[in-house]
């Protein structure tokens, strides 16, 4: 009778083909394993120069041009001075008797000043007075030898030409007279700037003098005696470049601003101008004038002038550091739909501060790189990191302004220039 059951040698006889499969099964997932090691390995290194050749696409800042620019203030560094200002020396020698006025006093037209004690002058002036007496007397008796001479020669008792030595030296004492009378006149002068005064009204702003103090007369070297100045109205001196000199015309306002008056803006007018530019800085001397009736704007002083400019409303406003410079002239580097480089050669307007006017050469829609690398060339790749549209200058340059004028005016003037939009 058939049994279901297997031998021992039917149970063995199937054990070569299970290790067959089981090392087809180990090779086929060694196989796999190399091969899922290899794929990855390769899509690594795929993906490492990807990023290589991306990192390698300089990145950009991309901004939109703006148009329409507000008005803008030109902003100089300027210095104040007295209407008039005269500085005093004296024309007589001697020692300084007495002093009426110090610094800070307010003075009239003839207003005493100082006294000067002027010994050999004095001498000098009577001396000439003395001279004069003399010639006088000399020419009396010269013009009565004179006419004694003209009667006589009439009767013959005397010959014509003792006549005419009589009538020659009538007019040699008459002469005399004169010189004598011009020398008494020049001690005269002098002897009237024993007195030093006030040439006009004003404030004496200096004093250099002291009692007993040796004057020596007719010396302009070293410190004056006194200065007096005239403060009813000052004067503004700016030096402004030759691009702004065509609406600068009398007329023009402008306000002033001074560190020890924060917050406060003095009205000034310009009045004329120098009419020629500077080599060395390409500036022009302008001259504007302030009323002073409070008195509180005084010489030498250091002040900001702000010009009002109006700037063209259909130029387009693109900041300085878009700018490039090289052979071609002025150009900027702007970016395609493709992400490339297109350089663009500009007309540059107006400096306005931290942007400059654009006027011809670029469209409103134009993407600028903003601070492009010198080594950008047409057709370069780049990446945009960031697009944005350019607003009218921040109004944190007013603090880079103050900074940079601030410094120009410890330098009184150098002729450099910031401006920023009115607020």
């Amino acid at each position: 009778m058939p049994s279901d059951e297997l031998s021992p040698d039917q149970i063995k006889e199937p054990k070569p083909l299970r290790l067959l499969i089981v090392g087809v099964i180990v090779i086929a997932a060694g196989a796999a394993a190399v091969f899922m090691g290899v794929r990855g390995r390769a899509s690594a290194v795929q993906e490492v120069a990807q990023r290589t050749a991306e990192e390698a696409i300089p990145p950009v800042d991309v901004i939109l041009p703006t148009r329409g620019v507000k008005a803008q203030e030109l902003v100089l560094p300027g210095d104040i001075e007295a209407f008039n200002s005269a500085p005093i020396y004296a024309r007589a020698s001697g020692y300084v008797s007495a002093w009426y006025k110090d610094i800070g006093a307010k003075v009239k037209k003839g207003d005493k000043l100082a006294d000067i004690d002027t010994p050999e002058l004095d001498q000098q002036y009577a001396q000439a007075k003395a001279d004069v007496a003399n010639a006088i007397a000399n020419s009396k008796l010269a013009n009565a030898t004179a006419e004694r001479f003209h009667a006589l020669v009439k009767q013959s008792f005397i010959s014509k030409q003792q006549d005419d030595q009589g009538a020659a030296d009538a007019a040699a004492k008459a002469a005399a007279v004169k010189s004598a009378q011009a020398n008494l006149a020049r001690i005269e002068s002098l002897v009237g700037f024993k007195t030093l005064v006030a040439p006009f009204d004003g404030v004496v702003t200096q004093r250099e003098i002291n009692l007993g103090q040796l004057i020596n007369a007719g010396g302009t070297a070293g410190s004056a005696l006194f200065q007096v100045a005239d403060l009813h109205r000052v004067r503004i001196y700016v030096r402004v470049p030759q691009a702004y000199i065509d609406f600068l015309r009398p007329g023009v306002t402008a306000t002033l601003r001074m560190p020890q008056y924060p917050g406060r803006d003095f009205a000034a007018t310009l009045i004329t101008t120098s009419n020629a530019i500077a080599h060395d800085s390409r500036t022009a001397l302008v001259q504007l004038q302030a009323d002073n009736a409070e008195g509180k704007l005084w010489p030498g002083t250091y002040t900001e002038v702000r010009f009002h400019v109006d700037a063209n409303p259909n130029a387009l406003s693109i900041p300085t550091t878009a700018l490039l410079f090289g052979e071609q002239g002025v150009q900027v580097a702007t970016v395609d739909a493709n992400q490339t480089v297109v350089l663009k050669k500009v007309q540059v307007g107006q400096d306005i501060g931290t942007n400059v006017e654009i006027l011809a050469g670029l469209s409103e829609d134009d993407r600028l790189i903003d601070s492009p690398l010198e080594s950008l060339n047409q057709g370069d790749r780049v990446r945009v990191v960031k697009e944005v549209r350019m607003e009218n200058p921040p109004k944190t340059a007013e603090k880079d302004l103050r900074k940079r004028t601030e410094a120009l005016g410890s330098k009184r003037g150098d002729g450099s220039i910031r401006r920023n939009e009115q607020p």
